[in-house]
């Protein structure tokens, strides 16, 4: 009788915590945009403040070989919600504005691709996405066509934050959207009215229908627009460190306002929460040619070198993956796809190139991927930059990086290096070991080819 009394009081007390335990866990992918790869205090850096970024670390599991699979915005995020390389997502680089994309035939994410918010929404999923879309302006690729049934934010590559225009490239255009609707708040900071997006819709599935958020920032994105206290606690840095690190601090302290939410509404062991960048840091003139950190890796965003695909990624989900864990085998961002859909217990209906996350959680001695491949730009690799990696050794074709005070020297076709011993990228060793280049060489033309026989490619 006493056992039965402590359970109704339980009940009494926490009846969100209870009931939610055993529904399908909810799910939450936040994607900040051009955060270096040491950008948090848990990855390495001594100058920024990111208590919340740094909490999800601690009550979660961190990965510090985890790779975006492009060093910029709109492959990466094909890559993010299709679980495929962003080839055989169908987008090899950015999607342009829609005037140029009328021109060049780069509509978007194609419209049969099957995104993380389908599988979800089949298995009994509200799916929301709060921020940035940056695949695809027709009607069938936007985010209500690919599976969400919300969609709050802006469909370019970035905006203005307090007018929400978008300014960069054409004619200069509004950019906020609720679903197809445009929509007017000028004057409110857009990471302050994704918060409360992101809480409605929290708000919005109760306690006992699971939802899914994609929450994907603006930032640290240019334009750097962090509050004013940010500017002020930075303002002993130099510029274009301080304007970065005060949008870098304004963002997480939004993302430490909506786990605080999810404390408050008693969810959190049911809820899984999954932090990455879409990429490296950019050198930008837009960016004052800087303001992010790789720390010793090499490269930015545009570049296959470790600084523009190595990334922070995360992943808390306490029901199921103890705190504190940090994993240094590779892993790449097609991966959440399969790991999302293992822990809700969805149906793949495609061929993906992601693989769960699960066997790495469990096991830090298990490997997950025996050889990663990366391509940017189009479908052939005489035009492309592109990148293989098996083992410690990594060849990169078509070497790109975006220009630097640091290093103007020409760069070479093929750039050979073993990661175990220069994670800095510093000495191109593909003299020295030509049949090494000889077989990572002809493993990514392989997978080229077999790729665009895939994608109908002729071309």
């Amino acid at each position: 009788m006493i056992q039965v009394k402590k359970l109704l009081i339980g009940l009494a007390l926490y009846p969100l915590t209870l009931f939610s335990q055993d529904n399908k866990p909810n799910v939450i992918i936040i994607m900040t945009d051009d955060q270096g790869s040491i950008d948090v205090n848990n990855y390495g850096a001594q100058d920024l403040y990111t208590p919340n970024i740094d909490r999800l670390a601690e009550e979660g599991l961190k990965f510090t070989q985890f790779y975006a699979a492009a060093p910029v915005c709109s492959p990466s995020r094909a890559a993010l919600l299709t679980g495929k390389t962003n080839l055989r997502a169908g987008l090899p680089n950015n999607v342009p504005i829609p005037e140029r994309a009328k021109k060049t035939g780069q509509f978007g994410l194609p419209a049969n691709q099957v995104t993380i918010a389908e599988m979800l929404k089949k298995n009994d999923y509200r799916t929301s996405l709060i921020g940035k879309w940056h695949l695809g302006h027709r009607e069938q690729n936007l985010p209500n066509a690919q599976g969400f049934d919300y969609f709050f934010g802006h469909r370019n590559g970035c905006i203005d934050n307090y007018s929400h225009f978008f300014f960069w490239d054409g004619p200069n255009r509004h950019d906020l959207y609720r679903n197809n609707e445009e929509v007017y708040k000028p004057g409110a900071h857009f990471t302050d009215i994704m918060v409360d997006e992101v809480k409605s819709e929290i708000d919005r599935n109760g306690n006992n229908n699971p939802f899914f958020i994609y929450w994907a920032f603006n930032a640290p994105h240019y334009p750097y627009q962090g509050a004013a206290k940010w500017l002020e606690k930075y303002k002993s840095l130099p510029t274009p460190r301080k304007e970065y690190a005060a949008f870098v601090s304004n963002t997480d302290e939004a993302i430490g306002k909506v786990l605080d939410y999810i404390d408050e509404k008693g969810i959190t062991e049911n809820t899984i929460v999954i932090f990455q960048s879409d990429h490296g840091h950019s050198t930008e003139e837009r960016a004052f040619w800087g303001g992010g950190n790789a720390g010793p890796y090499r490269g930015s965003k545009f570049s296959l070198f470790e600084g523009g695909i190595r990334v922070p990624a995360i992943i808390r989900y306490p029901k199921k993956i103890p705190a504190g864990g940090i994993r240094e085998q590779l892993a790449m961002q097609m991966d959440w796809f399969p790991t999302i859909a293992e822990l809700t217990s969805s149906e793949i209906s495609e061929n993906i190139d992601g693989k769960s996350l699960m066997p790495i959680i469990k096991n830090k001695n298990e490997d997950l991927h025996e050889v990663a491949f990366w391509q940017v730009g189009t479908y052939r690799s005489d035009t492309s930059q592109w990148a293989i990696r098996k083992g410690p050794w990594k060849l990169i074709g078509n070497v790109f990086e975006p220009s630097t005070s640091e290093r103007t020297s020409e760069l070479p076709d093929l750039f050979l290096v073993n990661l175990d011993e220069d994670v800095s990228e510093e000495n191109n060793i593909a003299a020295k070991y030509p049949d090494k280049v000889k077989a990572l060489l002809n493993l990514h033309k392989r997978w080229v080819e077999n790729v665009r026989t895939e994608m109908g490619i002729n071309n």
